[in-house]
């Protein structure tokens, strides 16, 4: 692997978890919100 890779790699990385900081909490939300639609 050469240093470029590695640097595009951490590019890749940093930005799935960014993605992911605001992905879980949204479907955890959404998830919750179905849970007491469908809860009696």
């Amino acid at each position: 692997m050469t240093v470029h890779d590695i640097d595009k790699a951490r590019g890749t990385y940093g930005s799935f978890m960014g993605a992911l900081k605001w992905a879980v909490p949204v479907i955890a939300i959404i998830t919750l919100f179905v849970v007491m639609l469908i809860a009696p």
